[in-house]
């Protein structure tokens, strides 16, 4: 047998719905650094801050905030590429996120639409991704009546988990069960880091009085780090951990299905390809 015979043809170079451009990554930066503001400002401000004396207003201060600048995001990575089969395979892929995030919603973290935000963002990479995450959790949240001030974190967080998946290394050479085991293991762990991140929007909003795990405006940070994680063990860890084996078992058993057919599709979509017009008959 030949050389030629047996040498395997290169990785074709794998197709991006959203091409992130400078615009975009500081759009994103932005978005991301003032969530990062929203969730641990408990832990970023002093006890002495002013900030603290006003934390009943803090989720309806940075919700607006946080639902502009999602916005921002979403236009800026449209004027980097998001043409009408992207808005289509968005339209499609957000439909199904969040059609499927009610079943089994109250039991036991069972929420299948995670895994569904893990293949599509390391498909379709980490812009279509950030976007997907942010549409899908706003329009399963219109689906269920989850609309409140806890929506505009919930949509970040999302974008950040399906995002997460498309930094994912190998994106054009690794397949197979290497690739199923690696989005399964970034699955697991990103499912308890969703969990733990929407926590963080929550538990500075108990009163202090009403449990010792409640955050303290008093206290110092490692005083509060402590009590924060003893929340997140007594109040989510079971949910979490339902959320993480769920989205395992369904990255390791549907993964390769889903993910032949979302490559698939963008192949055939073409989303690089310009579109052009014939004139030549005129």
């Amino acid at each position: 047998m030949s050389l030629q015979a047996t040498r395997r043809p290169p990785a074709q170079r794998q197709a991006r719905a959203v091409r992130l451009g400078p615009r975009s990554v500081t759009a994103l930066a932005l978005v991301s650094a003032v969530g990062v503001a929203g969730f641990g400002w408990p832990f970023l401000a002093p006890p002495t801050s002013r900030l603290s004396a006003h934390a009943q207003d803090a989720p309806w201060l940075f919700a607006g905030v946080l639902v502009l600048l999602v916005a921002v995001v979403a236009a800026a990575i449209s004027e980097s590429g998001l043409g009408p089969k992207a808005v289509a395979m968005l339209g499609v892929l957000a439909a199904t996120g969040a059609a499927l995030r009610p079943i089994g919603a109250g039991t036991a973290g069972i929420e299948p639409m995670f895994f569904l935000m893990v293949l599509s963002g390391r498909v379709l990479g980490p812009g279509f991704g950030f976007v997907l995450g942010s549409v899908t959790m706003f329009a399963s949240a219109l689906l269920t009546g989850g609309v409140g001030p806890w929506l505009p974190f919930q949509m970040l967080a999302m974008g950040w988990f399906a995002m997460g998946a498309g930094l994912l290394p190998g994106p054009d050479r690794l397949r197979g069960r290497a690739e199923l085991a690696m989005l399964a293991g970034y699955g697991f762990l990103a499912a308890f880091a969703y969990g733990t991140v929407m926590n963080m929007a929550g538990w500075p909003f108990m009163s202090a009085l009403a449990s010792n795990v409640a955050f303290d405006p008093h206290a110092p940070v490692a005083s509060n780090l402590a009590r924060f994680v003893a929340y997140c063990l007594a109040t989510s860890l079971g949910w979490d951990l339902g959320r993480a084996v769920v989205t395992v078992v369904l990255t390791l058993t549907l993964g390769p299905a889903v993910l032949r057919a979302l490559r698939r599709a963008t192949r055939r979509a073409a989303f690089e390809t310009p579109v052009t017009f014939d004139t030549a008959g005129k």
